[in-house]
């Protein structure tokens, strides 16, 4: 049975509890509006874990003056169905007064980790993603935390948290969960047109001939570049926001392959911008 918590000083409490029974908690921090990508995380975390533990918040600090805070998808009895049927044996669902109950007088500032890519397209975005799991990390005490690999940047940023402030939690990044047809699940693919949802798989399409002609034994990161560019522009009807290769996990920009890259593009289409990336 999934037992949902509102309360953050309720739900600090109770974890502290369980960890000093010995317990090891596997957590899974999400914005709500849950897909086969998160549940697969929540498995993992319940497999691997004595308790599984999963928190809903859709965080306004990660969100520009211009994205879609107040019509981000919302649907808590969904949600904690799906959680229930994924192991999970807590959902902490506070509300955004309790979590920042006043005006904030810290912040957390990031470098070159967050200048580029999302986080030059959007800016104060990574700051509020790494407040908000440093302040959850802290109600849930958790042994694990599990984030997707579709968000590569906030994954390494995040590592690099973890790293820096010392915190006592392994990371565990976890795959892009598809579609059959290749298209990378997100709570933004409901916003797709029904032809915008037919030419979305050709995101990963690109990245997967890209990734051909690398192994081909193409090296110059401009003509990887250009070469993704011209094939999303062909086949499908948003405007190509980005495509850029970096190195991984460091997130430094490079002209040549070599070693472990990080390709990543972003597609604006009427209603969702999404994202997709591959790491080789």
């Amino acid at each position: 049975m999934t037992t949902c918590i509102k309360s953050v000083k309720e739900m600090q409490a109770l974890m502290l509890e369980k960890r000093s029974q010995g317990l090891t908690i596997g957590f899974t921090p999400t914005m709500g509006a849950l897909h086969d990508g998160h549940l697969t995380m929540m498995r993992m975390a319940h497999k691997e874990n004595d308790l599984s533990v999963a928190s809903v918040f859709v965080n306004p600090l990660q969100f520009g003056p211009n994205e879609d805070f107040e019509s981000y998808p919302r649907d808590i009895e969904a949600d904690l169905e799906q959680a229930a049927s994924a192991g999970v044996d807590y959902v902490f669902y506070p509300s955004v007064s309790d979590m920042y109950p006043s005006e904030r007088e810290m912040l957390i500032s990031i470098k070159s980790m967050s200048s580029v890519l999302e986080g030059r397209l959007r800016p104060g975005h990574f700051e509020g993603v790494v407040t908000v799991v440093n302040k959850l990390f802290n109600i849930v005490n958790p042994t694990r935390a599990y984030f997707g690999k579709k968000d590569a940047q906030q994954l390494a940023i995040v590592e690099k948290m973890v790293q820096e402030f010392n915190h006592p939690v392994e990371i565990r990044g976890v795959d892009i969960i598809r579609e059959s047809d290749g298209l990378a699940k997100s709570s933004r693919n409901v916003y797709l047109t029904a032809e915008e949802r037919q030419e979305a798989p050709h995101l990963h399409q690109s990245l997967l001939k890209a990734k051909a002609e690398i192994e081909a034994g193409e090296t110059r990161a401009d003509v990887i570049i250009d070469y993704i560019t011209t094939y999303l522009e062909e086949h499908v009807s948003g405007d190509v926001v980005e495509v850029e290769i970096y190195r991984y996990p460091e997130l430094e920009k490079v002209e040549h392959i070599e070693d472990r890259v990080f390709i990543s593009l972003a597609v604006k289409f009427s209603k969702a911008r999404l994202i997709d990336n591959i790491i080789i």
